[in-house]
This record gives C-alpha cells, sequence and structure tokens, in this order.
C-alpha cells in the first residue's frame, strides 16, 4: 500500500508540473462568477468503463488519467477562454491546426485535450476491437511490410521519444508514416515538423502507463496493442485518405 501510495503521489505530481496553468496573477471574484459560463470545452466521458482495458491498462491508471490529467486540460483551457473570448469562436479542433496563432499555455492545454480525446477513442473493451481492414492492412503492407513491422517501428519511435510525448500513425499524402511529438502537440498543428493526418496514436506520458509498469516504457507499449480499437482505426483511416 505505501508503495502505490508513493507512486499516486509522485505522478500526480508530473501531472501537475506539465498541466500548465495561465501565469498571469488570477483574479479569485472574477473567476468565480465566470467559472459556469467559462465551460466552452466539455470532457466528454469516457466511451467505456475504467476497468474495461484491464489487464492492459489498470483501473487506478484510468481514474488518475482520465479524472485527474484530461480533466485539467480542459479545466485550464476553459480558462483561458473567459480572459480570452477569442478562443471561444473556435472548436477544439480549429484550436490545434492554427495553435501557433496562441500563447504556450493553450498549445498546451488544447493539444492535451485534443489528444487525450483521440488517444480514448483508440482504445477499446475485448470484444469491441475488431482488426485491420483489407484496405488498412494492404496500404500498412506497402508502407512498412507488415503489420508486425509497423508495431515494431512504432514502439521503437514510442521508446526513443524522449521525456513525455505521443506515438503516431499519420495519413501523409496517401502513405502511412509513423511519427512523435514531445508534450501535448500532435500531427494536425502547424508547428510541428512531420504533418499529416492521425488514424492511430499513443501516450507515452508516464502517467500513463507507471503505476503499472513503473519505467518499463517498452513493455506498455507491446501490451497496448492488445486494446487498439482497429474499427475506429479503419474509420480514421478511410477519412483520411479521402482527403
Amino acid at each position: 500500500m505505501l508503495k502505490s501510495s508513493l507512486l499516486l503521489a509522485a505522478t500526480l505530481a508530473i501531472g501537475s508540473a506539465y498541466a500548465q496553468t495561465p501565469t498571469k496573477p488570477a483574479n479569485t471574484a472574477a473567476s468565480a462568477s465566470a467559472t459556469p459560463a467559462a465551460q466552452h470545452f466539455t470532457q466528454a466521458p469516457l466511451p467505456y468503463a475504467s476497468n474495461a482495458l484491464e489487464p492492459v491498462i489498470d483501473t487506478a491508471t484510468m481514474e488518475l488519467h482520465y479524472g485527474k490529467h484530461h480533466k485539467s486540460y480542459y479545466d485550464n483551457l476553459n480558462k483561458e477562454v473567459a480572459s480570452n473570448s477569442k478562443l471561444a469562436s473556435h472548436t477544439l479542433p480549429q484550436l490545434i491546426q492554427s495553435i501557433s496563432k496562441y500563447p504556450d499555455v493553450v498549445r498546451n492545454n488544447a493539444g492535451g485535450a485534443w489528444n487525450h480525446d483521440f488517444f480514448w477513442a483508440t482504445m477499446a473493451p475485448d470484444g469491441q476491437r475488431g482488426e485491420p481492414s483489407a484496405a488498412l492492412l494492404k496500404r500498412i503492407e506497402a508502407d512498412f511490410g507488415s503489420l508486425d513491422k509497423l508495431k515494431t517501428e512504432f514502439n521503437t519511435a514510442g521508446g526513443k521519444q524522449f521525456g513525455s510525448g505521443w506515438t503516431w500513425l499519420i495519413v501523409q499524402k496517401g502513405k502511412l508514416v509513423v511519427s512523435t511529438t514531445p508534450n501535448q502537440d500532435n500531427p494536425l498543428m502547424d508547428v510541428v515538423k512531420v504533418k499529416g493526418t492521425p488514424i492511430l496514436g499513443n501516450d507515452v506520458w508516464e502517467h500513463a502507463y507507471y503505476l503499472k509498469y513503473n519505467n518499463r516504457r517498452a513493455d506498455y507499449l507491446k501490451e497496448w496493442w492488445q486494446v487498439v480499437n482497429w474499427n475506429e482505426v479503419n474509420k480514421r483511416f478511410e477519412e483520411a485518405m479521402k482527403k
């Protein structure tokens, strides 16, 4: 119990350090009165129970990840909306695609909000995951040689991502490419080096796996494929190939 408590405390500390908040002094009265109206961006419920991805992703990690880390990105983004009405004129995807126009506090929290929405939908409970479609599998084989080779390249990229960040499978000019981004950036942002339409993404921040896997990120990356929602990935692939 002591070990679990210490790990949980350490993970919460990591999240609070990276989920950025505005640096300007808070106006307590204004914040209190604006709280209800400031919820322009809304965190959707998890699409499954918090224990639905056991044993690959444990319940404690899911509850902490969704209920604390993901929620903090939405909360902090909405604080910015309360002080910058221009943000409220955009959807979250619109913000992401023009993120260079905004300060880092918006970039980090809008990215964190969108990335996690995408991440939850990338996974599914047993019996709801499906398999790669014939069209997707054909593209995977053309660009990587096989599904196993894609997984190896994806896992290697995730393992090499220094510090916190994400690993992605994106559609770029009709082909599939593996890429990584630091912090809460993603391939849709106009500030990243490798742009494209993501169809699959894995969170390699420590809070995504540390309670169960500790420092064994490679183990997490390998096991994670068991919970991939291929039905959703297939749909994203079809949509991306039409662009």
